[in-house]
């Protein structure tokens, strides 16, 4: 046995799929049922009570009749003779009356039998079943389009879209709103919004055109606030689809009005205010599916039309077999030879039914065509694939609803048939600006001031920062938080800065990581004054906004993305003047597509002290713009496919520190031009390919850094060790098989890096000579043993020494006071060849082990750190 329970789902999308029936389709259903009914019932009678009855209309053969059969001539009786009734017999049967046939009843019930399938018209005989299967198909036709594959999905979605709309507290709220301002007759004004306008217009998220604003939630308004109505349609208590097994609509209770407090609008809790935005997202893309085809609009007027088509081949045929159904047939069956009689008059008892019936289903199907013909002009004279909001674009309360196409606009047409509110609760959840102010709603709810302050943390430099990322707009209560110094924002839609920008009194460094920020007045004055540094990284120029170029106590500036124009039609700067940030020093360029230095540069030449060009393996091939840059002091090009160094960098006087590593360098010949450059001290050339290192680099007296890792060196010029101020030698990752000895006249050497080369062995000079070195890395060579006077290092405290061919380690490390705490990287076994005493020594914590020189060569571990690469590296 079934259960209710288990039967009454299979109604639910009967029930739910009225929403998309029109009049006219209710009525034709209805005379659908109609003639399956009459069918059903000619039917039931043919199957019950039809039949003929025959008599034979032509006279006894005698020739034909059988000898033993005694022939009975009927004997007339006049009429006038009476026979009184006292004379009668009692006991005698009356005189038959009439024809005498001789037939006995089998030779009738035979004869009628045949004369049934052989005289009667097969119409008379099929009728019922004839109809039933037209209405059958009548009715496949009105119910296809809601179970044809391609359309089925689509109008089961927009049912289920639709009732969420309508059960959605949200909507009750937005209607509410919507009201209000239509009586009003305007936008509601927020309590003390003394805001400046933005500088930026803001567009509709959805259509190309400027929308009023929906009153954000929560603000007071210039009338008391109308709460959300308990019923789901603003003009009835009783919902149109409260039939349509849809919950109840939950509604927010109502606000108590006191004394002192201004009417508020009631706040949705968080789980109304998700589900809200999920379904703005499932609309949206619902919206974007439907609108690329027509797919129901077709199928629909193609069934109307085959529904046409049947009705007229229906009422052909039907009209002229509707004269074969009458009372009366002549039969002439083939049994002379078994009664003697050839022809034979039948009666058809149901034929008088039987046409009523028919007169009867003509009318039903003639009344059915007119409803589809109907429909059909319907379909014809009307753009039924495009559908516009005019009613709530006349009332002025939700102008910025889109208009829509194909099969969206299709299933509102005939949703409008059933109930024109439904397509208003729909514009609920494609207007932008109603989308807007929910974001509004639940960003103030979501983020409010305890969870910012619980997000920021330090940064680097031990300044608070926060990040956000992936918001719709920044939450209202960012601009309170008057301790944050760093703010960095990711990919958030609308990064609106407004006013209040100012209360956040320590701002300094701001990072816009794919956001289209718009700046208001009185907060871009606040930038201009505060901000020191920039971080924008855009997909392409035009993302960037204009009043970055208007800060101007700037002091640094990091632009990642597109800075140049398309290929072949402008190879240079395709972003602003820099002639406004007159306190520019820092100046950071990431781009992929930089052919030349833009010339705009010159314009920041006065104040510009350091340039970064990452130009990600894409060759820079144009340098001239750095001669207008004479104050520079740092220069930075990677990733430029530089093949030389350029010439341009002899006009740079000041340089103080270049950077070109990440470049395709095999020669440096132009070290020699570079003596010029007085005040030059880090020199930075690693990861290039740089086959040998000229003599010409003594003439670098000022170098106190030299970088040389990742190249393909085989030897080192004695004149390099000339170079008495270099405190910092990077040579790792070379093809380096000895080192000379001459390396003992660097004094000043604090940091060595060998690693990854061939070497053998080191100098003795390496340890007598260069006494502050703080810290040597030699791992991955083929040293066999390291040479005497390592314990007089007594400043050194990062010996690193894994990946060699080490025997032992010297007794001497225990004069190296720095190198306790874990300075000493080298495997465990070899440092189990020590005496226990100095084993301990090591492993004490030292004073100088974290006091390594700060150097990018050579990167600072930790104690925990440094052990745990000795055991991986084994």
């Amino acid at each position: 046995m079934f259960s209710l329970s288990e039967l009454s789902p299979l109604s639910e999308p009967q029930v739910s799929h009225r929403l998309l029936k029109p009049w006219w389709e209710v009525f034709m259903d209805y005379l659908v049922l109609l003639m399956l009914m009459l069918s059903v019932v000619a039917g039931t009678l043919l199957l019950s009570r039809d039949g003929v009855v025959c008599l034979p209309s032509d006279s006894l053969d005698h020739s034909t009749s059988t000898p033993s059969r005694i022939s009975l001539t009927p004997v007339p009786i006049s009429p006038n003779i009476q026979t009184p009734d006292s004379l009668r017999d009692p006991t005698r049967p009356p005189t038959p009356q009439g024809r005498r046939t001789h037939l006995d009843f089998q030779q009738y019930m035979y004869v009628s039998h045949v004369c049934y399938h052989e005289s009667l018209p097969c119409y008379s005989r099929f009728f019922p079943y004839v109809a039933l299967l037209q209405s059958l198909l009548l009715l496949a036709s009105g119910w296809f389009w809601f179970h044809f594959p391609r359309t089925s999905a689509r109008i089961e979605h927009f049912i289920a879209i639709l009732g969420k709309c309508t059960e959605s507290p949200w909507t009750s709220r937005a209607l509410s709103r919507a009201a209000q301002m239509d009586a009003t007759g305007g936008r509601v004004e927020e309590a003390g919004s003394g805001q400046p306008p933005s500088l930026g217009r803001h567009s509709s998220l959805d259509s190309g055109t400027d929308s009023p604003q929906i009153p954000r939630p929560g603000c007071v308004s210039a009338l008391p606030t109308v709460p959300p109505s308990p019923c789901s349609s603003i003009h009835s208590c009783s919902s149109s689809l409260s039939s349509l097994s849809f919950c109840p609509v939950s509604t927010a209770p109502k606000n108590t009005l006191t004394p002192g407090n201004a009417p508020r609008a009631a706040c949705l809790d968080r789980s109304d205010g998700e589900q809200a935005r999920a379904l703005f997202e499932r609309v949206r893309k619902f919206r974007a599916h439907c609108e690329a085809s027509d797919i129901i609009f077709q199928v629909y007027r193609v069934q109307t039309l085959f529904k046409v088509l049947m009705v007229v081949l229906i009422l052909s045929y039907t009209a002229p077999l509707l004269e074969s159904v009458s009372f009366s047939h002549t039969c002439q069956p083939q049994v002379h030879a078994l009664t003697g009689y050839s022809s034979f008059l039948c009666t058809h008892h149901l034929a008088p039914v039987l046409r009523h019936l028919v007169l009867t289903y003509m009318a039903l199907l003639s009344l059915f065509g007119l409803l589809a013909i109907y429909a059909l002009t319907w379909i014809c004279h009307r753009s039924l694939r495009r559908y516009s909001f005019q009613r709530l674009h006349e009332a002025g309360s939700m102008r910025d609803v889109p208009d829509l196409c194909n099969d969206l606009a299709f299933l509102l047409h005939m949703a409008d048939q059933y109930d024109p509110l439904l397509a208003q609760r729909l514009a609920v959840f494609l207007s932008p600006v109603s989308e807007t102010c929910l974001l509004e709603e639940n960003l103030e709810r979501n983020w409010g001031i305890d969870r910012l302050r619980s997000m920021i943390r330090p940064d680097a430099h031990g300044r608070p920062s926060l990040q956000l990322a992936a918001l719709p707009r920044l939450p209202p209560a960012l601009f309170s938080l008057s301790q944050l110094e760093v703010l960095k924002l990711e990919l958030i839609t609308d990064a609106k800065l407004p006013a209040p920008l100012s209360h956040m009194t320590s701002l300094r460094e701001l990072h816009l990581y794919h956001c289209t920020a718009e700046v208001e007045p009185a907060a871009l004055a606040v930038l201009r004054e505060r901000l020191d540094r920039l971080h924008l990284t855009f997909s392409h120029a035009s993302e960037t906004p204009a009043w970055v170029y208007t800060l101007r106590g700037l002091q640094e500036l990091h632009l990642s993305g597109r800075l140049s124009g398309e290929s072949g039609v402008h190879r240079g700067w395709a972003l602003g003047s820099l002639r406004q940030l007159r306190h520019l020093r820092v100046l950071v360029l990431r781009s992929g597509k930089l052919q030349r230095l833009p010339g705009e540069l010159g314009e920041a030449a006065g104040s510009l002290a350091r340039l970064e060009v990452h130009n990600e393996g894409a060759r820079l091939l144009a340098l001239t713009g750095l001669r207008r840059l004479a104050g520079l002091e740092e220069l930075t090009l990677h990733g430029c496919q530089l093949e030389r160094l350029p010439s341009a960098l002899l006009g740079l006087a000041g340089l103080r520190s270049l950077d070109v590593c990440h470049n395709c360098l095999r020669t440096l010949e132009e070290l020699l031009g570079l003596q010029h450059l007085r005040r030059l001290a880090y020199l930075r050339l690693a990861h290039n390919r740089v086959l040998a290192l000229p003599a010409s680099v003594g003439a670098l007296r000022g170098l106190e850094l030299l970088d040389l890792s990742h190249n393909q060196l085989r030897a080192l010029p004695p004149t390099l060790f000339t170079l008495r101020r270099l405190r910092c030698l990077l040579l790792a990752s070379n093809l380096l098989e000895e080192l000379p000895a001459e390396v003992g006249a660097l004094a000043l050497l604090v940091e060595l890096d060998l690693s990854g080369n061939q070497l053998e062995e080191l100098p003795p000079e390496l340890f007598s000579g260069c006494s502050r070195l703080g810290s040597l890395a030699v791992a991955h060579n083929s040293l066999g043993a390291l040479p005497p006077g390592l314990g007089t290092l007594t400043q050194l405290s990062k010996l690193d020494l894994v990946g060699n061919c080490l025997v032992g380690l010297p007794a001497e490390l225990e004069g190296c006071i720095g190198l306790q705490g874990g300075g000493l990287l080298v495997e465990d076994w070899l440092l189990h060849s020590l005496p226990p005493r100095i084993r301990e020594f090591l492993s004490r914590p030292g004073t100088s082990a974290g006091s390594r020189p700060d150097s990018d060569g050579f990167p600072a571990f930790s104690t925990a750190q440094w052990r745990f690469l000795s055991e991986s590296q084994i």
